[in-house]
This record gives structure tokens, C-alpha cells and sequence, in this order.
């Protein structure tokens, strides 16, 4: 198994460069918001291990929200470029690969960040702003881009093998199992197919992913007995703050919708990136530090085979702080509209959604950190459409395909190799062809 790795070069543009940088980037796409896998400057289509990309202009239009809702001094913050890509293998390789194809496109944008000259060291600088996430989530962890083509194409042979004949549709299940396995061996012979057998997980990824495992509990229990003392205090300080703090959620111009929706809607799959501001204090603070840890762990060692929770739409997912922990940057890539998605967590995870977001200022008004906040789904809607930012250049490295596809075509695959499978697992395999 390949493990997926993340990047996110994050960089404060200079004075008087964001427009520029902005056009730049706009030129990169072939419709609002979806990159031309062949730009110029940074050829998508030439990383074969790239699953998503975006880049983006991270400027908060909600910063001044402190002084609404706390009467503090409103905060002086850097605008930001973002380049995030989700990929296959180490960060070394892709990086190596990256600089092959995109060093003076990569130039060409950085030029506009603070601190960049063209006789700098790429790779170092990339490096050096290189932000980690303090919570990552992928879909299904080990399915590598290579795998995704395959197996779309696999899928895509087996249905014209079915419609070139009807009467194959009239096969029992182990029937048309022998039948495809004959016919898949076939196609693969002659090089029209190929399905790679799955390579070797790394064993220094593997070690540290089971030092992690057992790590963490261990540790949460050492902590147990604190946790059991302060707990009262939390729950005073916590109550006191949600019976005090504002709701910011009023609905968003018509302008700043149409902006943000432009991009949106030009395939199965969308993306999502928002920003914002956390409620002022070390008890906010600390408090969201702790819960994207233990979500990290979560995303880690459990939800990582095809679902979030109960949500099944997400590919990836990050939540990155920035500012010296006083600002949340979240980006997400999902399949459906984005009021699907929406109704897809507040149906089933409005929890999770409070316990993470209800840390930032203008949040609808949560009780004990779980219950209401975005159960009132107008309010959260607006907050969220608020804090949305728009996303210059988003890449779908499998277009068309939404996450569900992805699980059901591994899962024809892998009935295709079992030889072993009962009746009842055979004709459920069969529903899926």
C-alpha cells in the first residue's frame, strides 16, 4: 500500500502583487475555477500521482468580526497565497517530480509572494513554507491514482463487454464471473487493460502508523486522571462562553454568492475552502487544538475506508491553522452541490461540525459544545457561505468519478481476482457490474 501525502505552500503576497497574482492564476484554467491539466505553468496532467490541487488567494473578509463580537482592536493579518495538493508517496518524491515539470511556472507565481527572488532555492523554499495540517483526512487511504485509472477502466471494458452481447446479462453470477475473468485475462494480454498488483507498504511509514496507533490512547489514558479533575471547570468555562458569545451569520450578498458559486458545479465533484477567525482566549483555543488532535487520530487509524463518520462524499479533507493558532483554514473536496454537502453533515454530523467550528467567532449558538448550532441549518448555512473563500484553480485528478464510484469499481475488481466467493457474495458482486 501507497500511503497519500499532503502539501500546502503557504506564502504572504507582496504589496501590491494580489491582483496581479490572481489573473495569473486565473489563466491557468480552462473553465472558472477548474485548471487546464495542461497550463503552462503548472501541467497537472504530467502528475500522475496527483489526486487534488487548488490554489488560491487566502484573504478573510470576516477579520474584523472580533471587534463586532468582543469589542477588540481589529487584527492586522498578511493576505496569503496557498498552493495544497494531495498526491500519492512521500513529499520528497513529489516535490522532485513537481520541480521536473513546473520549476519556472512555480517561479513565475512565488515571484509574487514576500521573500521570493528568482536566484532563491526552490525546493528549500517550498520547504520552509510548508504548512502542516493539524488534521488531514483522506477517503480511502492506499488507493493511488494509478489504481483509480485502472479500475475505472476496468470498469468501463466490462460494460461494453456486456452491451456488445445482451445475452451475457442472462448468466448466473458465477458464470459471468468465469466468462469476464477470461475476457479480462484477454484484454490485459494485449495490452489493453492493465490492473497492477498493489505495491509494498513502507516500512518506516508503517512503523511510525503503529507507534501512533498505540501511542495516543496510552497517552489520552495517562491524562485520564486531569481530564477527570478539570472536566468541571471546562464545562463552567465553556457554558459561560456560549451563553455569551455572538452569532455572526447574516446572509451573504447576492455578489459574493454568485462569485463563490461560478466555480462550482462543473462536475460530479466540487471544492470547498474556507477561513476564518477563532473566538479570542486560550480556552477557545486550546480547546480546538485538542479536538482536531483527536479527530487527526480518528482520520488516521479509523475513518479512513471510503467515509467521515457517516458522510461517504469527502476525497480529502485539512484543517490548518495559521497565524500563530488564531485563525482555522479549512479545504475540502466533495462530491454533489454544496448544499448537499452541508445537508449531508448537518443531517448526520452536526456534532462534529459543532465541537470544530463553534470555535470561531459568529458561530450559531452551540449548548455543551454538541447540541443546536448547525441544527439551525439557515444560520450555519450562512456562516459557512460567509467564511467560504473563492478558489482561483481547483484539478480533479479523476473527473467524473465521485468517491462512491471510486469504492464500487475496487470492489468489482476485487471480485473479479476472488475466486473463492459464495453465491450470495457473487450476486452482489454481479449487481454492481
Amino acid at each position: 500500500m501507497i500511503p497519500q501525502s499532503n502539501l500546502m505552500v503557504l506564502a504572504p503576497i507582496a504589496a501590491g502583487r494580489k491582483d496581479d497574482l490572481r489573473q495569473l492564476l486565473l489563466s491557468m484554467n480552462q473553465a472558472p475555477g477548474v485548471a487546464d491539466p495542461g497550463n503552462k505553468l503548472l501541467p497537472f496532467g504530467q502528475l500522475d500521482e496527483l489526486h487534488f490541487a487548488r490554489l488560491l488567494i487566502l484573504e478573510d473578509p470576516t477579520f474584523g468580526d472580533i471587534t463586532t463580537a468582543y469589542k477588540l482592536p481589529t487584527p492586522v493579518y498578511l493576505t496569503y497565497f496557498a498552493l495544497l495538493c494531495d498526491f500519492d508517496g512521500s513529499q520528497d518524491a513529489f516535490l522532485e517530480k513537481l520541480l521536473n515539470y513546473a520549476t519556472d511556472g512555480l517561479k513565475a507565481i512565488f515571484e509574487h509572494c514576500e521573500g521570493f527572488t528568482r536566484g532563491v532555492d526552490l525546493l528549500t523554499w517550498i520547504r520552509q513554507h510548508h504548512q502542516e495540517p493539524a488534521t488531514i483526512y483522506v477517503n480511502w487511504l492506499g488507493r493511488t491514482m494509478r489504481q483509480v485509472r485502472e479500475e475505472a477502466a476496468l470498469r468501463l471494458s466490462i460494460r461494453g463487454w456486456l452491451n456488445a452481447d445482451s445475452s451475457r446479462l442472462e448468466l448466473s453470477p458465477r458464470q459471468l464471473q468465469n466468462e469476464l475473468q477470461t475476457y479480462i485475462a484477454a484484454e490485459q494480454r494485449a495490452g489493453r487493460l492493465s490492473l497492477t498488483p498493489g505495491p509494498a507498504t513502507p516500512i518506516i511509514w508503517e512503523l511510525r502508523n503503529i507507534a501512533h496507533l498505540i501511542a495516543i490512547p496510552l497517552l489520552l489514558l495517562l491524562l485520564s486522571p486531569l481530564f477527570i479533575l478539570y472536566a468541571p471547570f471546562f464545562v463552567i468555562q465553556l457554558r459561560r462562553r456560549e451563553r455569551a458569545d455572538m452569532e455572526i451569520a447574516p446572509r451573504p450578498t447576492f455578489a459574493y454568492a454568485d462569485k463563490l458559486a461560478a466555480p462550482e458545479d462543473h462536475d460530479v465533484s466540487n471544492q470547498f475552502s474556507a477561513f476564518g477567525s477563532l473566538k479570542p482566549g486560550l480556552f477557545r483555543r486550546w480547546t480546538l487544538i485538542f479536538i482536531l488532535w483527536v479527530i487527526n487520530y480518528t482520520t488516521r487509524h479509523i475513518f479512513n475506508r471510503g467515509r467521515l463518520a457517516r458522510v461517504t462524499t469527502i476525497h480529502f479533507a485539512r484543517w490548518v491553522f495559521l497565524d500563530d493558532k488564531k485563525r482555522l483554514f479549512f479545504a475540502s473536496n466533495y462530491d454533489g452541490s454544496l448544499d448537499s454537502y452541508m445537508d449531508d453533515f448537518i443531517n448526520k454530523v452536526a456534532f462534529g461540525l459543532n465541537v470544530v467550528f463553534s470555535n470561531g467567532i459568529g458561530y450559531p449558538t452551540t449548548n455543551w459544545l454538541v447540541l443546536d448550532g448547525a441544527k439551525d441549518e439557515q444560520k450555519f448555512k450562512y456562516f459557512i457561505r460567509r467564511h467560504e473563500l473563492p478558489t482561483e484553480v481547483w484539478y480533479n485528478g479523476h473527473p467524473g468519478l465521485t468517491a462512491l464510484d471510486l469504492q464500487r469499481n475496487t470492489l468489482i475488481r476485487k471480485g473479479l481476482e476472488n475466486h473463492t466467493m459464495s453465491d450470495s457474495q457473487l450476486q452482489q458482486w454481479a449487481e454492481l457490474l
